[in-house]
């Protein structure tokens, strides 16, 4: 089933439930599917672009949800951080912190890389095994630690 029948699925489901918060989120990210299948020299919709997508959703929300909480909007920030797990759970299971860093040290001895000089190159390797399934910042963040 691909991630538009799931999300269609879902905001069937959402509406019998009248459950709100997982409606709007749903059909937010029903709309961004739409907006990348009418955009102009649109690629075919793979299962790394839907995942990247979804990523950027709730990153969005989380952002969101930080203004707010700066702004002592706690309902707002509330609503946003209910409507990033409802995203989440289409996402591929995430790492552990521990799990990417064992993985990351394991790169380090493969790749031979001494020094934070090399970051760039170990970054590029790490993001393409990490996909999807790490946030790329925590990843950056480990990567330092370790070479640093």
């Amino acid at each position: 089933m691909s991630l538009e029948e799931k999300i269609n699925s879902g905001i069937k489901t959402s509406m019998l439930a009248k459950d709100k918060t997982a409606l709007d989120a749903l059909r937010a990210v029903k709309a961004a599917i739409l907006l990348l299948k009418t955009e102009k020299n649109a690629a075919p919709i793979t299962e790394e672009v839907e995942i990247k997508l979804l990523q950027k959703l709730v990153k969005q929300r989380k952002e969101a949800a930080d203004i707010y909480q700066a702004q002592n909007r706690e309902d707002l920030a509330k609503d946003e951080l209910a409507q990033m797990e409802v995203i989440a759970q289409f996402l591929p299971a995430q790492l552990t912190e521990e799990e990417i860093t064992v993985s990351i040290q394991q790169m380090i001895k493969e790749q031979n890389i001494s020094g934070i000089k090399e970051m760039g190159k170990l970054m590029g390797i790490a993001s393409k095994s990490f996909a999807g399934k790490a946030d790329n910042k925590l990843v950056s963040d480990i990567v330092k630690r370790l070479l640093s």
